[in-house]
């Protein structure tokens, strides 16, 4: 059964971790350090799509670039789509936090759980996506 889920099984494992990493990073800079929300959460993505992109290259999708015009393409693509989810995390974060004064870590945990969700399928239908 491992086996013939193992990609999702990883990918939610790596995919738990990257939004801890995520999560820490921004309590620890918003709550510790007060630092400003936008900032906290710029920082804390930066981090994890280091982390996502390394664990999920390696073990999830287990990514084998043979050509550095491919590498090239797969980490622009990774990163191109981590942007547009980063960002949507950003937007998400100023709404409902700096505008809406909505609980700042209720919204990142739920904030979090949609990027996660967006990113497998990025990755999965398009970045990592298996030659034939």
């Amino acid at each position: 059964m491992y086996n013939k889920y193992k990609e999702i099984i990883l990918y939610l494992l790596f995919g738990g971790l990257t939004t801890l990493v995520n999560f820490a990073t921004y309590a620890a800079l918003a709550h510790l350090l007060h630092w400003p929300t936008v900032l906290s959460t710029a920082v804390a993505w930066f981090l994890s799509v280091l982390f996502a992109y390394i664990t999920n290259k390696i073990w999830v999708f287990e990514s084998r670039t043979n050509t550095l015009r491919a590498l090239l393409r797969e980490t622009l693509a990774f990163f191109a789509c981590r942007v547009f989810s980063g960002v949507l995390d950003l937007l998400i974060m100023w709404v409902c936090v700096d505008l809406l004064f909505l609980n700042d870590l209720v919204i990142k945990i739920l904030s979090n759980v949609l990027v996660v969700i967006l990113n497998y399928l990025f990755s999965k239908l398009w970045i990592f996506k298996k030659q034939s």
